[in-house]
């Protein structure tokens, strides 16, 4: 597989999109966090000093979608039609983030969604490590994504 983000003289480069046909995209990423399973309970009661765990990751997960460009270099800024982060407890110790980002343009969205669970898990640990600092933000990957030229991809139980 060719790099497509290096020029003739092996310098990095945005990568024109200009002539690519506009297609509805749709990523789907996620992470998981693991933590004491104590945690995970002040969590779910609602005991954490700083709010709604939950709620304030899925903000931080959309929002950080929409400024993955800022983030990300040579990231193109994309027209985003939605973006859903949906965070669900594993018990007895780990929440797991899952990401849906959809849009209709001339480049994919798989970096908005891998971004986008990266800080709603990294907004899971900030709002948490007062009381587990041992929290680990592990499993950040790809699940499917759909549109464009290079077709669908959905992630095996075995990658």
């Amino acid at each position: 597989m060719e790099l497509t983000h290096l020029d003739g003289e092996g310098q990095a480069f945005m990568v024109d999109v200009g002539g690519k046909e506009m297609t509805e995209r749709v990523a789907v990423a996620a992470a998981l966090v693991k933590m004491k399973p104590e945690t995970l309970e002040l969590i779910l009661a609602g005991n954490i000093k700083k709010g709604d765990v939950f709620a304030s990751a899925r903000i931080a997960g959309i929002m950080a979608a929409k400024r993955t460009p800022d983030l990300i270099p040579l990231c193109h800024p994309i027209p985003l039609t939605s973006a859903a982060v949906e965070v669900k407890p594993q018990k007895p110790d780990a929440v797991e983030i899952i990401v849906t980002v959809k849009c209709r343009y001339t480049t994919g969205v798989e970096m908005e969604a891998l971004t986008a669970a990266s800080v709603a898990a990294l907004t899971i640990y900030d709002m948490c490590k007062a009381v587990d600092r041992g929290m680990e933000i592990t499993c950040l990957r790809l699940l499917s994504k759909s549109g464009g030229r290079s077709g669908e991809y959905h992630r095996t139980e075995t990658e």
